[in-house]
């Protein structure tokens, strides 16, 4: 705290102040430098806490935009995808056919909207020509093709 005077120094200050202001008036004089000392190290503390504050936001902003950047580039993502389609280019690809085949199955499934049969019911649709008629009885089953109505479905 005293680094600017040593002991001696201090001691010669307050010989002098005592002579020159007197005993009377010394206690009223020690107040006063008192409090200007006071309000000194409090306009230094506040004046280093602004720049404290300065400099915390300035390192926060440089963070934002560095997170951001990291965040539109996304160099972790692309890079898994990369090591996965170098470790597994088979299976990539046929999940990325499949993805794609699943894509158009239900694109024509949504297109033809028709409902799905009832349970014990079978779904009508147009029937060629040369397909049996309701009207005639069932062929009979051969050994070449054991279940006829299966292959018609």
């Amino acid at each position: 705290m005293f680094d600017l005077f040593s002991w001696s120094h201090i001691l010669i200050l307050l010989t002098v102040a005592l002579v020159v202001v007197g005993p009377k008036d010394l206690p009223r004089l020690m107040n006063i430098a008192g409090r200007w000392a006071g309000k000194a190290r409090n306009m230094a503390n506040e004046f280093k806490r602004s720049f404290d504050d300065m400099a915390r936001q300035s390192e926060l902003d440089e963070l934002r935009a560095e997170v951001e950047k990291l965040r539109s580039a996304d160099p972790v993502a692309d890079l898994s995808r990369d090591i996965e389609r170098t470790l597994n280019p088979v299976d990539t690809e046929a999940a990325e056919t499949r993805a794609a085949a699943d894509g158009a199955a239900e694109a024509d499934a949504a297109a033809a909207e028709a409902p799905a049969p009832r349970s014990g019911e079978y779904q009508i649709s147009e029937t060629p020509a040369d397909a049996p008629h309701l009207d005639e009885p069932p062929a009979e089953p051969s050994e070449s093709n054991p279940h006829p109505q299966t292959a018609s479905q």
